[in-house]
């Protein structure tokens, strides 16, 4: 379990860390991490009720601390409710998206069903019944079961899905170029449905090609 006093620290650590996104030029705009006052118990609990997942208790823990604010973090507080709705259904659109465009199936699902509407009925149970994955940050997000601290983060872009953190202080100190990371343990926790290996190996094949979904013209 992590001292709560490591969320202090963390923050502290981040106001005014500066990141960029998108393609990057020499004109794209630089932000800085900025935070508003943490989330309150009812905050949360009225977060958890109307999005249907619970925060991790470290996640938990981290904006109770302090809320991040600024582009490409979720704002739980005031955000607009149909964009944090289609924030969480990102990672069940990249999945069903590679079903259908890119042959995707993973061996343990059993076998594929032959008819594409049957294989994406199939999938969409199975994604109904996955651990949702919460964004912290752009599509860096962390799956809410087990209901434990030390879950990892993952990098969400279709079922292109790594390891970007063995845990929630471990993804910070990347993502922001942080000080103090530990190295990485010899094993992650296993997330239910999210086998990262499993997803990477049948993701690129064995000729390493694959569409990438960019209807809403986000990638360069």
């Amino acid at each position: 379990m992590i001292a709560p006093t490591i969320w202090h620290e963390l923050v502290e650590q981040l106001r005014g860390c500066t990141y960029t996104f998108g393609v990057m030029t020499p004109d794209a705009p630089v932000h800085r991490v900025e935070f508003d006052t943490g989330l309150t118990d009812a905050e949360v609990a009225a977060i958890e009720s109307r999005y249907g997942f619970r925060f991790p208790p470290d996640l938990c823990a981290f904006l109770q601390t302090a809320l991040p604010k600024g582009p490409r973090f979720p704002d739980w507080r005031s955000g607009d409710e149909s964009t944090l709705r289609y924030w969480l259904d990102i990672p069940r659109q990249g999945v069903l998206f590679d079903i259908e465009s890119n042959g995707f199936w993973l061996e343990v699902w059993g076998p594929r069903p032959a008819f594409i509407g049957d294989a994406l009925r199939r999938g969409e149970e199975l994604l109904s019944a996955a651990p949702r994955l919460i964004p912290i940050y752009g599509h860096r997000m962390m799956p809410d079961e087990p209901h434990l601290s030390g879950n990892p983060v993952f990098s969400v872009h279709q079922t292109d899905i790594i390891y970007y953190g063995f845990d929630l202080a471990d993804y910070l100190r990347h993502e922001f170029h942080l000080p103090g990371r530990e190295p990485w343990p010899e094993k992650v926790r296993p997330i239910r449905f999210w086998d990262i290996e499993q997803f990477q190996d049948v993701r690129w094949g064995p000729d390493g090609s694959c569409l990438f979904d960019n209807r809403r013209g986000l990638l360069p």
